[in-house]
């Protein structure tokens, strides 16, 4: 039996689509030096039963372990591409799961 992966589920409110778009071409050869990748990437149109939260982009992003998703989000390369593109980008982040996911 293969090991499990980490994966997180998240919402994002997107505000500069461009912008957006510069902060995932930087830091995806980053997040594949970690061996993460985007499983399902969406763009929401219509949110049924908000949570006090304005989402209109979900995605799932997954990781060999949880080891590697924390030092993907430590890395200082990484650090240096969301200060510069994702905190103007996006107006809001929600963490909607984070789970083992079985292979």
């Amino acid at each position: 039996m293969k090991a499990n992966s980490h994966e997180i589920l998240v919402g994002l409110q997107v505000i500069d689509n461009a912008q957006y778009q510069q902060y995932r071409e930087a830091m995806r050869p980053i997040l594949i030096s970690y061996g993460g990748r985007f499983i399902y990437d969406f763009n929401v149109s219509d949110v049924l039963k908000p949570d006090n939260s304005a989402i209109n982009r979900v995605f799932t992003i997954n990781f060999p372990n949880l080891q590697s998703m924390d030092l993907f989000f430590a890395d200082p390369e990484y650090i240096r591409v969301k200060e510069r593109y994702f905190e103007e980008s996006v107006g809001e982040m929600n963490i909607i799961a984070s789970y083992p996911k079985a292979e």
